[in-house]
């Protein structure tokens, strides 16, 4: 009798791991029909834009990343790099194309944050909510617009406390090694990954769940997910751990200061004002409602990583990925709260604030609207009062000026390029100032005859000077006073300027140096710049 009770719950503990994907075949047709909704309103916006906006300053490093795949990058984990020389391979150039992969995010999640809801006993209309939430949230509208890892990284956050509930629902302690699979290939995502792991570990410590600790499965589980990630922090560790040093000073010179409460104020614009009393809601079910006492560990989860990012000075965004957990478990409790008062005539009112809330959001998270048209936008809803770096604003919000003056960086600089005599152009190199000014380059320089970039920033900085000798030099962006430590001859030969860049992107001397006062090698450390 006792053999056949351990053998059937070792087969149910080893399929376990497949219900957790194959419950989405049970979810409402509505929801499938709003990730296919969510995949092509990115891939027409995208499609429509491609004449008026160009690549976002992230995507141009990111595309250049693809070309030097290694396991880890300075200010970022590798599996975008990834991402991003598949999509050039399989795909092409075009702006459809590189943001194709972060579209059909958007759909995947839809899909994940409605498996969610469903998993913690939401219904048809909750799952359905869920979907609505996730897909019209301004944060994710803007996040899957653009090729990032932060496209991908609420699904492995989602996945992951979809695994755990399952794990609690299901009394099946081998689930963690495919919590530990999530986690892992998250970390490769975005090392924040790791922010939810901590947060949900003390959150299990604080209830129930801390039975788990005693289960050897839990911990070959943290074991896989560790053994996933260390090729990443083996990097980090041979490099002399740049991702933290670059954290620290990012935090110190460019992450605009908010106070705690500003901090906590600002979490309503990622989901939406009116949007916010459903994720509220998804705190309440975790913490008072009786259906959410067994999952009560993904609330302190919540608290601990908000706690976490405010005493390490995140930016806003940093919480992001969590908030579809929130948001399942909100429907859930709404779902609930409405059925037990037969005020079936409440639910389209629950979804009316939610659709209104992306409706307003698109224009200022998508390139919708034309160039002028975005500008007035943004001023009518004094998009520059909200800042998430300290930097001087333009015509336009950050995020669209970034999308503006990268070609036309790449075409003056090749016509300064032309004009050298071609025993010079032969060695020549390209000095960029920033990742992005290097990046475009490296994307558009090919259509003008342009070489690889050099750059002291970031992960341009461990690619080094490459073969070039530095004998002659074209550079933009850099310090005038950086180059006339490094070269006897310093001469100014054009000015990148364009409407819309970031006031830090216009106005870019170009100079020509000439006469190496050291061999570029020895020079490189005085390029540096990690942020």
């Amino acid at each position: 009798m006792n053999a056949t009770r351990v053998n059937e719950r070792d087969a149910v503990a080893i399929a376990a791991p497949l219900d957790v994907f194959a419950s989405a075949r049970s979810l409402p047709a509505s929801v499938y029909a709003l990730a296919a909704g969510a995949f092509l309103l990115h891939v027409v916006v995208n499609w429509f834009a491609a004449g008026r906006y160009s690549l976002f300053r992230d995507e141009l490093y990111y595309l250049a990343c693809g070309e030097h795949l290694a396991w880890g990058y300075v200010d970022h984990a590798p599996l975008v790099a990834v991402v991003a020389w598949l999509s050039r391979r399989l795909l092409g150039d075009s702006l459809v194309a590189i943001r194709l992969f972060p579209s059909l995010a958007a759909g995947a999640q839809v899909v994940v944050g409605a498996c969610l809801a469903r998993a913690l006993g939401g219904r048809h209309f909750a799952q359905f909510l869920a979907a609505v939430t996730v897909l019209a949230a301004p944060v994710y509208l803007t996040f899957n617009n653009f090729l990032s890892m932060n496209a991908f990284e609420p699904i492995f956050w989602t996945l992951a406390a979809l695994v755990f509930v399952r794990i609690e629902q299901r009394d099946a302690p081998r689930w963690w090694l495919v919590f530990g699979l999530v986690a892992g290939v998250g970390v490769l995502n975005k090392h924040p990954m790791v922010f939810f792991g901590s947060g949900l570990l003390v959150g299990m410590l604080l209830t129930r769940a801390r039975r788990w600790f005693a289960s050897v499965w839990l911990w070959l589980g943290g074991g896989l997910a560790f053994l996933i990630a260390l090729p990443n922090l083996l990097w980090e560790i041979h490099n002399g751990w740049p991702t933290i040093e670059i954290l620290r000073n990012v935090a110190q010179t460019i992450n605009a200061p908010v106070t705690p409460a500003e901090f906590v104020l600002q979490q309503t614009l990622l989901i939406g004002p009116l949007s916010t009393p459903i994720w509220l809601a998804g705190l309440y079910f975790f913490f008072r409602a009786v259906e959410g006492r067994p999952y009560r560990a993904l609330g302190w989860a919540y608290l601990v990583v908000l706690l976490e990012m405010i005493l390490l000075k995140g930016k806003i965004y940093y919480l992001a990925p969590v908030y579809p957990i929130l948001l399942a478990a909100g429907v859930v409790w709404i779902e609930g709260w409405v059925r037990a008062r037969g005020w079936r005539w409440l639910k389209p009112v629950l979804v009316a604030p939610v659709v209104l809330t992306g409706i307003i959001a698109a224009p200022l998270a998508m390139p919708i609207l034309s160039v002028e048209a975005t500008a007035r936008y943004a001023r009518f809803w004094h998009v520059e009062n909200v800042q998430v770096e300290k930097l001087p604003t333009g015509k336009l919000p950050q995020l669209f000026a970034e999308m503006f003056g990268w070609e036309n960086q790449a075409a003056t600089v090749a016509r300064v390029y032309g004009s050298l005599a071609p025993e010079e152009r032969a060695k020549c190199a390209i000095l960029a100032y920033n990742f992005g000014e290097a990046g475009a380059v490296d994307f558009f320089g090919s259509r003008y005859g342009l070489p690889k970039a050099i750059s002291g920033n970031n992960n341009y900085y461990l690619w080094g000077p490459r073969d070039y000798t530095g004998e002659v030099v074209i550079s933009f962006g850099v310090p005038r006073a950086d180059l006339d430590a490094i070269w006897g001859e310093v001469v100014p030969a054009a000015a990148i300027t364009h409407e819309y860049v970031v006031p830090d992107e216009t106005n870019l001397p170009v100079y020509i140096c000439r006469k190496l006062k050291m061999p570029l090698r020895l020079a490189w450390p005085r390029l540096k710049t990690y942020g």
